[in-house]
């Protein structure tokens, strides 16, 4: 169970995902053996999930985001969204809800690029129907929010 000392090492985390248990100590008044404790535990119990750096795709020449949605035909869905899932440049992959069965997110070095893989999405026999629409500008993306504590 997640407490609020949890609580408080995850948004200690989330402002500074390098932060040592030592930081998120000093941060928190925690002391840095139970900081350091609670962060296994919180990796352990699938609440941190990794630890990896944040990359703007942008600066690496990746200029161009694609919003896919598709509808699939019911028993193709697990099979398109696994090949979804393993394709590189694809940043996010969601069933849902509504008048589509999957949204996609994916990252280009061009329209020629993200072209091809429309293309290759389109030859998909599971793949009823295919919207794309490419993000004009990005406002927010990939953020996470700090998690409210309870005051037990």
């Amino acid at each position: 169970m997640v407490d609020d000392i949890d609580r408080q090492v995850v948004n200690a985390l989330l402002r500074d995902g390098r932060a040592s248990a030592r930081d998120v100590a000093a941060e928190t008044g925690v002391a840095a053996t139970t900081v350091s404790r609670r962060m296994d535990q919180l990796v352990d119990a699938g609440v941190i999930e990794e630890y990896t750096a944040r990359v703007d795709y942008g600066a690496l020449g990746y200029d161009v985001t694609a919003v896919f949605q598709l509808s699939v035909d019911g028993s193709g869905l697990e099979t398109v969204t696994a090949r979804l899932r393993d394709l590189d440049n694809m940043v996010a992959v969601y069933e849902v809800t509504g008048s589509h069965d999957i949204v996609a997110v994916g990252k280009f070095r061009d329209t020629e690029e993200m072209n091809a893989h429309i293309k290759e999405l389109l030859t998909d026999p599971d793949i009823r129907t295919a919207a794309t629409s490419v993000v004009l500008n990005t406002v927010r993306e990939h953020e996470q929010f700090t998690v409210e504590e309870t005051d037990e």
